[in-house]
């Protein structure tokens, strides 16, 4: 059973809370290595106020493009769908402010 006195239990539960989005259904097909990157952007990502998203993420962007790691827009539509689940309306419409943002600079 969970403890909740038990830390590494509790870590154990955040880091695969934080990893689930990886399996979804929705997301078979996609090179795991692909997910991965996108996993590890999350965690760099996390915290960052609107404004310091945007340069966050064109910067990841340009360091995939470089070691030669590019997205299909079929690929893109399906983390974004994925990623918006259990978000509430509020974050739905950051993430679609800032999706709107990138295509517009891309």
């Amino acid at each position: 059973m969970n403890n909740p006195r038990n830390p590494s239990m509790q870590k154990k539960n955040i880091q695969e809370g934080e990893t689930s989005w990886m399996n979804h259904p929705n997301l078979a097909g996609i090179d795991m290595s692909k997910l991965a990157l996108l996993n590890s952007l999350a965690g760099q990502g996390a915290g960052k106020t609107p404004n310091e998203l945007l340069p966050f993420l064109m910067s990841a962007v340009s360091k995939g493009k470089t070691k030669g790691m590019q997205f299909t827009s079929q690929e893109i539509e399906r983390i974004i769908q994925v990623l918006k689940v259990g978000k509430s309306p509020e974050e739905v419409q950051r993430m679609e402010r800032i999706i709107q943002m990138m295509k517009l600079m891309g």
